[in-house]
């Protein structure tokens, strides 16, 4: 049997130090590869995001399924790098808006 295999499945069969992302934003998901080694900043990671999204407004939060599927903050870096360590084979990323401050509440 002959089959092809897409570069994210070749990764994740191949390559025990990649880890595969994906990423939704509302109804669109997209697909990437981290290091899990060398995952680097949250910052760097967060810029990634934004722009595979292709977010112009850089005002998202972003949040992580984890083992039990519960959502969990990715906000610095040591949640991002405890987010690349835990998926397994995948990290679920999820990017919502920032809610806009409600008016008349304290």
């Amino acid at each position: 049997m002959n089959r092809s295999f897409h570069k994210s499945q070749t990764l994740r069969f191949y390559d025990c130090s990649a880890v595969e992302v994906k990423s939704k934003f509302g109804a669109e998901f997209r697909r990437f590869s981290l290091d899990r080694h060398k995952p680097g900043k949250f910052e760097d990671f967060y810029k990634l995001v934004v722009h595979t999204h292709r977010i112009s407004s850089s005002d998202v939060t972003i949040g992580y399924a984890d083992v039990h599927g519960d959502l969990l903050p990715i906000n610095n870096d040591d949640n991002f790098c405890k987010a690349v360590s835990s998926a397994n084979p995948l990290l679920r990323v999820f990017i919502q808006k920032r809610r806009a401050l409600r008016l008349g509440l304290r």
